[in-house]
């Protein structure tokens, strides 16, 4: 199954957390897996975060981060095109999100993911709204 993770479901990769082992089991599950390209920097800003609270070691950082980089190695990156922006436009105009949470429901739009995953409850509705099946983790 084509699956789109937006960040707060993929970093649950990296963090023990609940929904872990979910996306964990979607993960080993899809035939494909895509991710927004602003996807990468939002992980490397909440671990980053997570080691200045000390809730993550400089060491444990690192592992996850490598960890990160070699599995997108596999995934397609979707970029942020023309039409991916008129997608998130109308996820916008019709869904009370945040901007960065429609960027991941545009790019999933337009890979044509058959599966979208969030942490998100909001971010889920919008997905449903733009026509993806969800799973909220």
């Amino acid at each position: 199954m084509k699956t789109f993770f937006d960040s707060s479901a993929f970093a649950k990769r990296y963090v023990e957390e609940a929904g872990s082992e979910t996306v964990d089991n979607l993960c080993m599950g899809a035939t494909e897996l895509a991710l927004s390209v602003v996807c990468i920097p939002e992980i490397l800003s909440a671990l980053n975060r997570r080691v200045r609270e000390r809730d993550l070691s400089a060491r444990q950082y690192r592992t996850a981060r490598e960890a990160l980089f070699d599995e997108i190695s596999d995934a397609e990156i979707i970029s942020l095109t023309p039409d991916v922006i008129s997608i998130c436009t109308t996820v916008l105009e019709t869904s009370p999100v945040r901007a960065m949470d429609a960027l991941h429901v545009a790019c999933a739009v337009r890979w044509g993911a058959e599966l979208f995953v969030s942490a998100d409850q909001r971010q889920i509705a919008a997905a449903k709204k733009a026509g993806l099946r969800t799973k909220l983790v």
